[in-house]
């Protein structure tokens, strides 16, 4: 195995360790060597007073002294002595011990000449045993010394051993510790200041390799749960954001029908409103009508993108549908409901409103017409029966030949009275023109079916105009002109075919043609002053509408208004 893929507290352990046995088995030995030592001095000193007791024996012989069987024991006594027979243990070398037992063999051989009566020989062999004992002094200095010289090498050894394993451990630790934890600090440093994006280059299975990994593992999950925990903050964040403003979008949405009146500029302000919604691109809203061209509002531009469609619906009416195209996030299918019922239920009061707006009008034009039946009807009534009886008084009283001026005055008064009336009657049968049905669409169709009932010519309708934008009393006045050129055409052009055309613009430009194919007339002729020809003009005036007559014999007749469109409703008496 690889030392940096060892155990930290192991190595260190061992390292320890080893240090501990160098320091004790350099101890120890130093300790035996020089208790060891103890015995060499002493056994040194005494081989050298053998030296001496060897060359005093010699003279006591010379000298023939008493002293000299004291000196003989000495001698024998020095030679086994405890630190000589010490020589012979198992540290000692061989030589040594060999050198020992051969020097007690010698002396037992000297100590027998030493006793017997040639001891004189004693002298001459003196040198040669004090040369041997020469000999064994100078081996046991050498053997001194050399425990000396093993134990400064043992304790240089030990003392390399021990500054090596230091060394060893100062720099694995350096490298297996000091680094990687200074690189983990570094790492701490970094995850501090929300930098998770932590490289720990430890490579090794030890602890601390060990620790860097899961300190990379644990930085690394922390990086993904403070991501995904700014990731939920920001989606929360988003997700309130996107609440807040369809709740404004809502909250506006619903002020567009806190007014007294809605009207198709409401229903614009919805859409803008709608569309400001994120991850809305393009909104189509489209109001249908059961007779006549759907209103229709866009906002923005559909580009083939994901779209829905929406049905407005209240009460089991189908009021339109909402069209929407979007693009991510996707909107809130709940949100987009609450339009589709706001947009309902605006519609549906919308054609309430608007239906409330015509029955009123038509209460007054009603109450108008009554009055005048019953005021100014009754009296030209009563006129025309009290000239008719004058006319037949004068009658009797004149001859045929006696034609006096005030048969010519009362004859135009007559014709006075009749014009008079049949003009009252006109405007009784208009204000009492009624719209019962919710669109003009539908209004315009029941006024043509009346009418078509009521005569064999064919009248044909193309109606393209959404009643929303117009006014009660825009289609009062439509209605009004519409009917007064079909009941010319049918009274006085012998038509077989009679087409009415509403037609309406992007920009809002309403054209209403009324045709037929009957004789025509001279546009020059008394015809184009005609009482009903007079309500038209008038009504056109009030829609600030052109009015235009376009009729030659027998090439039948064109009447054409156009106007455009008024964003409030008309004010003034119709």
């Amino acid at each position: 195995m690889n030392r940096a893929n060892k155990s930290v507290t192991g190595v260190i352990a061992k390292a320890m360790i080893a240090i501990l046995l160098l320091s004790l088995a350099t101890t120890n030995f130093a300790i035996v060597t020089l208790a060891s030592s103890l015995n060499d001095a002493e056994a040194v000193n005494i081989s050298g007073s053998m030296r001496m007791q060897s060359y005093r024996l010699a003279y006591d012989l010379q000298a023939d002294s008493p002293l000299f069987p004291e000196h003989v024991a000495q001698f024998e006594q020095s030679l086994h002595s405890p630190s000589m027979r010490a020589l012979q243990s198992w540290d000692v070398p061989d030589t040594i011990g060999r050198d020992y037992a051969g020097l007690i063999e010698r002396w037992q051989q000297l100590k027998v000449l030493l006793q017997s009566d040639n001891r004189a020989d004693y002298l001459y062999v003196v040198a040669d045993f004090v040369d041997r004992i020469d000999h064994f002094v100078l081996k046991l200095q050498e053997h001194s010394e050399n425990k000396l010289m093993r134990l400064a090498w043992a304790g240089g050894i030990g003392l390399g051993g021990i500054l090596i394993v230091a060394v060893y451990v100062v720099l694995f630790v350096r490298k297996q510790i000091v680094k990687p934890l200074g690189q983990l600090i570094v790492a701490s440093e970094q995850i501090k200041n929300r930098s998770f994006d932590v490289n720990v280059d430890i490579r090794s299975h030890n602890e601390l390799g060990i620790l860097a990994r899961a300190f990379s593992n644990m930085a690394h999950d922390l990086g993904k749960l403070y991501r995904g925990l700014e990731q939920a903050v920001d989606e929360k964040t988003h997700k309130l954001q996107h609440a807040h403003q369809s709740l404004q979008v809502l909250y506006q949405s619903s002020q567009e029908l806190t007014g007294t009146r809605i009207s198709h500029e409401n229903f614009r302000a919805i859409v803008t409103y709608i569309s400001s919604v994120e991850g809305i691109t393009a909104v189509e809203l489209q109001v249908d009508e059961v007779e006549g061209r759907p209103w229709v509002a866009t906002e923005g531009e559909f580009s083939g993108g994901q779209e829905r469609t929406k049905y407005l619906h209240l009460d089991g009416d189908a009021l339109g549908h909402l069209r929407y195209q979007f693009a991510p996030p996707i909107p809130d299918e709940k949100l987009m409901d609450n339009f589709v019922q706001i947009l309902s239920r605006a519609v549906y009061y919308n054609k309430a409103q608007r239906q409330t707006e015509r029955i009123i009008l038509m209460e007054e034009r009603a109450t108008i017409a009554r009055e005048l039946h019953d005021s100014l009807a009754q009296s030209l009534s009563y006129l025309k029966i009290q000239v008719t009886l004058l006319n037949r008084s004068i009658q009797k009283e004149l001859t045929q030949t006696q034609n006096s001026r005030s048969v010519t005055v009362l004859e135009d008064l007559r014709q006075g009275l009749d014009d008079a009336y049949t003009q009252l009657r006109e405007l009784l049968t208009t204000f009492r023109l009624s719209i019962k049905e919710g669109t003009f669409g539908e209004a315009i169709t029941e006024m043509l079916q009346q009418i078509n009932e009521q005569t064999d010519v064919l009248i044909k309708l193309e109606n393209n105009i959404s009643s929303l934008e117009l006014g009660a009393n825009e289609q009062v006045h439509l209605l009004q002109v519409i009917r007064e050129a079909v009941l010319n055409a049918v009274k006085h052009a012998q038509a077989q075919t009679i087409s009415v055309y509403c037609v309406e613009d992007e920009q809002g430009a309403v054209t209403v043609k009324v045709t037929d194919d009957g004789i025509g007339f001279d546009k020059n002729t008394e015809k184009l002053n005609h009482y009903g020809m007079s309500i038209m003009q008038e009504r056109a005036a009030r829609l600030n509408a052109d009015l235009s007559i376009n009729s030659a014999a027998d090439h039948g007749c064109e009447v054409t208004l156009s106007f455009h469109r008024i964003k409030e409703p008309l004010s003034e008496p119709v």
